[in-house]
C-alpha cells in the first residue's frame, strides 16, 4: 500500500509540529487535539497503531471505508501527511475509560474473553488480546468509546463496513445481538491492561 510505504519514506521535515498544524484544522472538533475524543460516537485515536490508523485514513480516503465525515478529509490528505497524523496519534496516551454498568459489563467481559454467545463463537480476545491493546493487524481496543465500538459493530452486522478482515467481523457481529454488542462495548469502555491483569 502506498501510505504504508510513506510510513518508512516521508520526508524527513514532516514531524510532530505538521501533525499538530493538521489536527488543528481537520481532526480536533472531533476526536480532540490528544486523540481523546469526548464524543461518544467519535472513537479515541490516542494509543491506536500507527500502521492502522495509517490503513484506516488510506481506506476512507480511496473509498474502501466509507463515511461522508472522514472520505473528503482524507482525500486531501498527502501520503506523508497521514503519516505524521498516524505517528502522532499513536504516540498519545488514552484516557482512562470507565465502566457505567457493572453487571453488563460482566456479560461483556463473558463475551469478550470467551465468546458470543451460547452457541460458541469467536472471542474478541483472540485478535485484539485479553487486554485489548491490539496489534499492528487488530486494533486497540482498550478504553475506547461505547457508543462507537457498538456503532461499528452494527455496521459489521449489517455490510455497510467490508474493510478490516470486514467478512470475518460481519459473521462475529451478525450472530451477536444488540445486547450483546452493547455488554461488550461497555466492558471495553473499562478495560486496561491493568484490568486485564487481574
Amino acid at each position: 500500500m502506498a501510505v504504508l510505504a510513506a510510513l518508512a519514506a516521508a520526508p524527513a521535515f514532516a514531524g510532530p509540529d505538521q501533525a499538530k498544524q493538521i489536527v488543528s484544522t481537520n481532526c480536533a472538533a472531533c476526536h480532540g487535539a490528544d486523540g481523546n475524543s469526548h464524543q461518544p460516537t467519535f472513537p479515541k485515536l490516542a494509543g491506536l497503531q500507527a500502521e492502522y490508523l495509517a490503513k484506516q485514513l488510506e481506506e476512507y480516503g480511496d473509498g474502501k471505508r466509507k463515511s461522508d465525515i472522514m472520505g473528503p478529509i482524507a482525500r486531501k490528505l498527502k501520503p506523508e501527511e497521514i503519516r505524521v497524523l498516524a505517528a502522532y496519534f499513536s504516540a498519545q496516551t488514552p484516557a482512562p475509560g470507565s465502566v457505567e454498568d457493572n453487571p453488563l459489563a460482566e456479560h461483556g467481559k463473558k463475551i469478550y474473553l470467551q465468546g458470543y454467545s451460547d452457541a460458541g463463537g469467536a472471542s474478541c480476545s483472540s485478535c485484539h488480546k485479553p487486554d485489548g491493546s491490539g496489534t499492528d493487524r487488530f486494533p486497540r481496543l482498550a478504553e475506547q468509546q461505547r457508543a462507537y465500538v457498538v456503532q461499528q459493530l452494527k455496521e459489521f452486522k449489517r455490510g455497510a463496513r467490508t474493510n478490516d478482515h470486514g467478512r470475518v467481523m460481519q459473521v462475529i457481529a451478525g450472530r451477536m445481538t444488540e445486547q450483546e454488542m452493547k455488554a461488550v462495548a461497555e466492558y471495553i469502555a473499562g478495560l486496561s491492561s491493568a484490568q486485564a491483569r487481574r
